[in-house]
């Protein structure tokens, strides 16, 4: 890299200035960070089909979603859910932020915003037209409608976002890398300003059939709101659950120039590949801290400055126990002085939405200076000894946070966010 390359991206902070959420919390992100706070569980038995035969039967869904505040009647009849989830949070998260695009800046603004799956319920709505009725029935909708890149592209069609327009998919971690590469992109000077994020609405029979068959799920199906409970001693697999959340992104120098509002700064990403199992990690977690610890050497700071961890917290044995000791290898003995909660614990596993839903609720932590609880952690487990703030919310003085995401194929990824000062 030429040092004027270096020194640009060392002169570029990046700042979140806007942010949107469909979650199953609420249809805000607001909305969503107070329901984190009060500790309310956007888990329920699952309504839409036929769940009898099903080991687990309860899921975390968005409760009356309406997309004519953003869509109209025919666009939103030819994609699929993930794809209007998408350009919800996105035209919140615009209008939140006060940016507006106009032709002067549209080749600047860009959108990277991912999907885990994709559209899997138009897939399976289309498959049954196809065996019932015939190739000649299929919408020649259904490829657009449902491929991942889609939410990105509808959302620059829509905003008019002319800028960089890409799409990561990598299973859970697909937030979390969508915004660390939006955030590069910025820091190198491809855009001055980035809508990005993750979409997913994968609560479908399909779906739920081959999570069940995988048995990574938990099977509490008569107590929902309970039901997912990381890093305690009964844990038994994860809530599916679905949504959207993206964040703005722009240069500082951008946010200042128009007097915006700014939840948090990003300083810093890391990523890495645990090279070991198609669904599971490995029992030290050894990928996991190799991605907290590149996110702590990007951002150029000590552990012992990092005082909170929104945790991939999934409720499933590995994983807490695995990310338990991820994070005392990359922090040492500071392990025991961080604050850390899985907020899965209320709102589920949105896969490839989850880290950047996850992502806005660690900015709003910041800038509240309020931490989201880790709910239904009556009897944690021996192995998971660290301080997950059990049950309530809790004020804190805090500076530097970072967020992990963890995905099938080993992808590992870490935000790393402080608290703005000027």
């Amino acid at each position: 890299m030429s040092e004027d390359r270096r020194r640009l991206m060392q002169e570029r902070r990046v700042v979140i200035t806007g942010v949107g959420a469909v979650t199953p919390l609420g249809l805000t992100a607001e909305t969503t960070w107070k329901s984190c706070l009060a500790g309310c569980s956007g888990v329920s038995r699952i309504d839409q089909f036929d769940v009898s035969g099903y080991t687990t039967q309860v899921a975390a869904c968005v409760k009356e979603w309406d997309p004519s505040p953003f869509l109209n009647v025919k666009e939103a009849r030819r994609m699929d859910r993930f794809i209007q989830f998408a350009v919800g949070a996105a035209k919140m998260a615009l209008s939140d932020s006060g940016f507006v695009i106009n032709d002067e800046n549209a080749g600047r603004v860009g959108v990277q915003i991912g999907s885990g799956i994709g559209g899997l319920s138009m897939i399976e709505d289309q498959h049954k037209v196809l065996l019932e009725k015939g190739p000649s029935r299929i919408s020649p909708f259904l490829i657009p409608g449902i491929i991942c890149n889609m939410g990105a592209g509808m959302v620059s069609i829509v905003t008019g976002a002319k800028g960089p327009s890409t799409c990561v998919t990598t299973a859970c971690t697909t937030g979390t890398n969508n915004i660390g590469d939006a955030y590069y992109l910025i820091k190198r000077g491809a855009a001055d300003v980035m809508l990005a994020g993750g979409a997913e609405a994968t609560v479908t029979p399909l779906a739920m059939a081959g999570f069940c068959a995988a048995r990574t799920m938990t099977t509490r199906n008569d107590d929902p709101e309970h039901a997912s409970r990381p890093f305690s001693v009964d844990r038994d697999g994860f809530i599916l659950g679905e949504g959207s959340g993206v964040m703005i992104l722009e240069t500082l120098e951008s946010a200042l120039s128009r007097n915006a509002n700014i939840y948090a700064e990003i300083i810093g990403y890391g990523m890495s590949g645990d090279a070991y199992h198609i669904t599971g990690q490995p029992e030290d977690g050894e990928g996991a801290a190799r991605s907290m610890q590149n996110a702590l050497d990007d951002a150029e700071i000590k552990p012992e400055q990092v005082g909170y961890i929104n945790a991939h917290g999934t409720s499933t044995p590995m994983n807490d126990k695995g990310e338990t000791r991820a994070i005392k290898t990359a922090f040492g003995e500071h392990a025991y002085k961080l604050a850390i909660s899985s907020t899965k614990s209320m709102h589920g596993h949105l896969l490839g939405a989850a880290g950047a839903v996850e992502a806005i609720i660690t900015a709003y932590a910041l800038r509240d200076q309020i931490l989201p609880p880790t709910m239904n952690l009556f009897n944690p487990d021996p192995l998971c000894d660290l301080d997950y703030i059990p049950n309530e919310a809790r004020k804190a003085s805090v500076d530097i946070a970072i967020s992990n995401s963890f995905g099938f194929g080993g992808h590992n990824a870490t935000l790393t966010l402080k608290r703005y000062q000027v």
